[in-house]
């Protein structure tokens, strides 16, 4: 998929280096431990050294650093984009956006609270483009 530059986040994404475990059946129970690039209450972007399929579902644990819990969701990978190499002996990475769904009510909660925290400390963010 090419990028276009056409920001469709329905929330606003905090940009926010958290830790994330992403779990892909699609990779074959794949596990990835990496960080977010940002993240919001409908999504997050990753960073990733190797694709994940587009659409394909996954499995996200958040570590928000402030929450005593890691905050658990599924999701699918809606958008997929290769990151161009700086130098020739390192490798590229894939920015991975990723739509959360299936959010329990109380990790819903729990992630409001926490982007609002966020942005109460300032941190910069993405609007939202409808």
């Amino acid at each position: 998929m090419a990028w276009q530059g056409n920001d469709r986040r329905k929330f606003p994404r905090i940009l926010y280096p958290c830790m994330i475990k992403i779990f892909s059946s699609e990779q074959g129970q794949e596990v990835m431990l990496t960080h977010t690039e940002n993240v919001g209450v409908g999504g997050c972007c990753i960073i990733v050294k190797k694709a994940i399929q587009l659409f394909s579902p996954v499995s996200v644990e958040l570590d928000l650093i402030d929450e005593a819990d890691h905050i658990r969701a599924e999701g699918k990978v809606v958008w997929s984009v290769r990151r161009k190499a700086v130098e020739s002996f390192k490798p590229s990475f894939y920015d991975i956006g990723i739509e959360f769904a299936n959010v329990s009510e109380q990790n819903q909660k729990r992630l409001e609270k926490a982007m609002n925290i966020f942005l109460k400390k300032g941190y910069k963010t993405l609007r939202p483009v409808y």
